[in-house]
């Protein structure tokens, strides 16, 4: 049985948005909670954070950010095109509770990951403000979605081009300097993460993250996706992938995300080469 995608959107530079038919995973799917799919039956598999769920039509969404062999194959598909494998839901929901006011943080490509947690801790009766940051304007995601759901946004931009000039935690600190905070959660590269995590540590602002690590099986079986959190380890793909920002060793992870990094450049070659081939 292929999943079938149903809808295809290009939100930005690099950055797709596709809904894809899964009865069973949209049933059951919970906010933080991702899936696992393969473009084909020789594909490898990679995760994607679930952005949104239609139980009633059968549908998921995913929202991924082409950088690497697969997810560049994944975008070049179309409406009508099917995947061979579309697995889930897998990992442990979001906590979820009425903390106060939350500030829920993304960087980059991490604010796709912020959608399905932002629309539960509204819900909660949280008050939410979000921190939206990118390199640049053209860079900037989902910010009417996210106005939709939250209190406020508060968009940084590196080039300063569009909303307040510097980085996320220029934003939270500002944030912090007016009110009081009671949570953050932060989703994005492992630097502004670990940036944050450092940020809220010295007042015990309650953080929490979503890690990325390498993953195959997601079922905690092959150990790929292991991370170090408050000195054990941890598989992120059954007990997180979010965890306590100020117990994970970042720098670990860091170091884990760049071992494949010459395979995976390979790969991408490769794959280049026979687009190449084939446009001829």
């Amino acid at each position: 049985m292929g999943y079938k995608i149903l809808r295809k959107e290009v939100l930005g530079p690099g950055s797709k948005l596709m809904e894809v038919h899964a009865p069973f995973v949209a049933r059951g799917a919970k906010p933080g909670q991702f899936i696992i799919l393969r473009v084909h039956e020789k594909g490898e598999r990679i995760p994607l954070t679930i952005a949104k769920t239609d139980p009633e039509r059968g549908v998921v969404t995913i929202i991924f950010q082409e950088v690497g062999k697969t997810t560049i194959h994944l975008g070049l598909l179309k409406e009508g095109d099917e995947l061979a494998d579309f697995v889930g839901p897998l990992g442990k929901p979001t906590e979820i509770d009425k903390f106060g006011t939350v500030v829920a943080i993304g960087g980059g490509f991490g604010t796709a990951v912020l959608l399905p947690m932002v629309t539960a801790l509204k819900k909660a009766g949280n008050r939410v403000i979000t921190i939206i940051g990118a390199r640049t304007r053209e860079l900037v995601l989902l910010e009417s979605e996210m106005k939709e759901i939250v209190d406020e946004v508060l968009i940084t931009t590196d080039d300063g081009s569009y909303g307040m000039k510097g980085l996320v935690t220029d934003g939270l600190r500002y944030i912090m300097s007016r009110e009081k905070v009671d949570a953050v959660y932060a989703v994005g590269p492992v630097p502004m993460m670990k940036a944050v995590a450092e940020m809220t540590r010295e007042p015990r602002i309650k953080t929490i993250v979503s890690l990325n690590p390498i993953m195959v099986d997601g079922t905690g079986m092959c150990g790929a996706c292991r991370v170090e959190v408050g000195g054990k380890t941890r598989f992120a793909c059954v007990d997180g992938p979010e965890f306590d920002a100020h117990e994970v060793n970042f720098d670990l992870l860091m170091q884990r995300l760049k071992m494949y990094r010459e395979e995976e450049q390979y790969s991408l070659r490769l794959f280049k080469e026979q687009l190449e081939k084939e446009a001829v």
